[in-house]
């Protein structure tokens, strides 16, 4: 009789351990992962919290894992994610892949030149409302998709970097893009961008950001995002509507979720900046076990590099009709 040992752990090394690092865990701990990490601060922090093997350097930690999750700064992404795809391993990237969209586009060539995986992080495809609505349209149920209206609501992320606009991408880049990816997911390739911004005289971290997209197919979709002061309450809404139907959603009112006292405190005060994901399958979690799924069965995972590349390039291109009062094409 042979005995077959228990397949070998897979082995991710977590490079950057802010907060998001942590909303990444449990996905990781789904799956049994063994964990790596590396940091420019915080490294031993994260690893008495979550068991991870702690590396000095990041060629130390890409010589011992399998997969690397990115949760660096943004500006950063670009210098590991190049240096983990010549490692020889498979990336995952909060988003976004880049600022510059010629650098997205050249991590993603990059990518498939050396045949790895590349999975950029668009987690709100992951949200169970998102993911229901993206099946009610592929079901037909609005009809042909007109105008599409994404609203995003929060403060200014309690990290210095995100207030930097040529750090983060500021409000666009960093906040909107989900909608954005959104906008494309729902409604496909956008042809031109218009976007406006309002900055508060009395505190430039609070500001208010329109982005009209002019779809392909003739849709049009507003998004818009709000940083408001400390304190105020993460927030997302859709309003999707067609010739056959309408759909509308708005997380303030959802009536599947009920908060207790606790939960309420936590919202109204602010603290953090994710969303509390405590009542639902977390999405989190979510996105990277489906792409550990079709990284080990040959598929492709919801988020192609090419989605990431196309959400950089439209939010680069509103950022751009921002700068000079101009529709851009895309």
């Amino acid at each position: 009789m042979t005995s077959t040992s228990p397949p070998a752990a897979l082995r991710v090394g977590i490079v950057g351990t802010g907060g998001i690092s942590r909303a990444h865990l449990p996905g990781w701990r789904e799956i049994g992962a063994e964990l790596h990490c590396h940091s420019h601060e915080g490294a031993e922090d994260f690893a008495a919290s979550s068991g991870a093997v702690v590396h000095g350097t990041l060629e130390e930690l890409l010589a011992a894992v399998d997969v690397v999750d990115v949760c660096t700064p943004t500006p950063s992404h670009p210098e590991v994610v190049r240096a983990a795809l010549e490692a020889g391993r498979d990336v995952v990237c909060e988003k976004p892949l880049a600022l510059d969209p010629e650098v997205a586009r050249e991590l993603a060539a990059h990518a498939e030149r050396v045949g790895r995986r590349l999975f950029p992080a668009h987690v709100v495809r992951f949200f169970p409302q998102y993911e229901a609505a993206e099946r009610a349209l592929d079901a037909g149920a609005i009809g042909t998709p007109a105008v599409l209206r994404f609203e995003r609501t929060g403060s200014l992320p309690d990290r210095s970097w995100y207030a930097d606009e040529s750090l983060s991408g500021g409000i666009v880049m960093d906040q909107m893009i989900h909608d954005i990816d959104q906008a494309l997911w729902l409604a496909g390739p956008v042809e031109r961008v218009f976007a406006q911004q309002s900055i508060a005289a009395s505190d430039s971290a609070v500001r208010t950001a329109h982005v009209v997209l002019t779809h392909a197919s003739g849709a049009l979709s507003h998004c818009r995002g709000f940083w408001g002061p400390t304190g105020t309450a993460f927030r997302y809404t859709f309003d999707l509507a067609g010739d056959g139907g309408r759909l509308q959603y708005d997380s303030a009112g959802d009536p599947g979720i009920m908060f207790d006292a606790v939960a309420s405190h936590r919202q109204a005060s602010g603290a953090g900046f994710l969303p509390d994901v405590s009542t639902l399958r977390d999405p989190y979690a979510a996105e990277l076990v489906e792409f550990i799924a079709a990284r080990a069965d040959g598929s492709d995972a919801r988020v192609t590099p090419a989605d990431g590349v196309r959400a950089v390039e439209v939010a680069s291109a509103a950022l751009e009709s921002l700068r000079t009062g101009r529709s851009i094409a895309c």
